[in-house]
């Protein structure tokens, strides 16, 4: 697993987690699912994404989206 999947997996993860707390807790957890989808936008145009950071220090390869 390189990091763009890591990155693509955690997304994922993070957006399926805050629905079902949206559904079964509060729906202010749809705030997280912006917050994504927001993160993953800017990092498609700027190529900055925190995430692939924290990643790639953990030792995951570089892939091609974020070096």
């Amino acid at each position: 697993m390189n990091v763009d999947q890591a990155v693509s997996a955690f997304a994922g993860s993070m957006v399926l987690l805050s629905v079902a707390l949206a559904y079964f807790v509060s729906p202010w957890w749809l705030l997280l699912t912006a917050f994504v989808g927001l993160n993953l936008l800017q990092a498609a145009f700027t190529g900055f994404c925190p995430a692939a950071i924290v990643l790639r220090k953990l030792g995951l390869p570089a892939g091609c989206a974020f070096r």
